[in-house]
């Protein structure tokens, strides 16, 4: 597999050299920031950082509103932001659903990386019980939705109430989750180090690589978190080679037989950034993946 490099200039260009091959075309990184970005109806703040901020779109109907968590990819760095997801959440909202879309720390800013990155997207989730009351939000229905580098933190979202007590990522009371959708998440890390997802990232996040830092592994990687205990939904698309579908494909094998359930979703004909753009034919099955999690039960 070609290894990517780090920074968005150049996480671009290796994106058009792997798909400049002969054979169906896929979406760019570039023309994700070419999507409108609709207005966010309030930006809250959960912490001090500049980073630490949530957009919250409101669906125009009366409340109470299920939630889903929208959080973005990017190799977990900066400069990429939820500006490339606005699109998407403003979607969901559409479809009955308010948006929380969480911005955090990541790799390049000051506390980003191992743990404040985690730790951002923790505490930004857990702000939802500050702000439900006042927005007529339903924190029985809360879903999680991660695309990529953001798979991996919705992932690890729903699997927090299985870390150690003593872990500096352990959080008392975790908002329990409804459900998890994973959009060619990243969804076990010593693979994706091993395979050079993300280029370095994985071993930036961490602190190192992977073999010298096993217990922020244990913590941090889904797949070695499993069961989660939620279901969850994972979308991929066939024709992604920036993370490869049978990180996915192995992760939901692991989940089932841990004895989650996991639905697994292979769009043909979508790459990487097909599955957050609402106008591509990759969208109907992230609607699918999300409505099923939301439906009664």
């Amino acid at each position: 597999m070609r290894t990517l490099a780090l920074g968005p200039g150049l996480l671009l260009s290796a994106a058009v050299a792997v798909t400049g091959q002969e054979g169906p075309r896929v979406m760019q990184a570039s023309e994700l920031l070419e999507l409108p970005q609709p207005p966010a109806d309030h930006t809250i703040a959960y912490g001090e950082a500049k980073q630490q901020v949530a957009e919250l779109r409101l669906p125009k109907r009366e409340g109470p509103h299920p939630v889903v968590i929208v959080i973005h990819g990017g190799c977990w760095q900066t400069p990429w932001a939820m500006d490339h997801v606005r699109s998407l959440a403003a979607a969901l909202t559409a479809e009955g659903f308010a948006t929380w879309s969480l911005e955090y720390r990541r790799l390049g800013d000051p506390g980003g990386g191992w743990p404040g990155t985690l730790q951002d997207v923790a505490r930004g989730a857990d702000e939802l019980r500050r702000v439900a009351a006042a927005h007529g939000l339903d924190l029985s229905r809360v879903v999680a939705l991660g695309h990529s580098a953001g798979g991996q933190l919705a992932l690890w979202l729903a699997a927090r109430p299985r870390l150690a007590k003593d872990s500096n990522l352990w959080t008392a009371d975790a908002l329990p989750l409804r459900g998890v959708v994973s959009l060619a998440g990243v969804t076990d890390l010593r693979a994706a180090a091993a395979a050079s997802v993300c280029g370095d990232a994985v071993p930036q996040l961490l602190g190192g690589l992977p073999a010298r830092h096993d217990d922020r592994v244990r913590q941090s990687s889904p797949i070695e978190l499993l069961p989660l205990g939620v279901p969850q939904r994972l979308v991929c698309g066939a024709l992604d080679r920036l993370v490869p579908n049978d990180l996915s494909r192995r992760y939901a094998d692991a989940a089932r037989h841990a004895g989650d359930g996991v639905k697994l979703e292979v769009v043909e004909g979508a790459g990487h950034f097909e599955l957050v753009d609402p106008q591509s034919a990759a969208w109907p099955a992230v609607r699918r993946a999300l409505r099923e999690l939301m439906a009664p039960r």
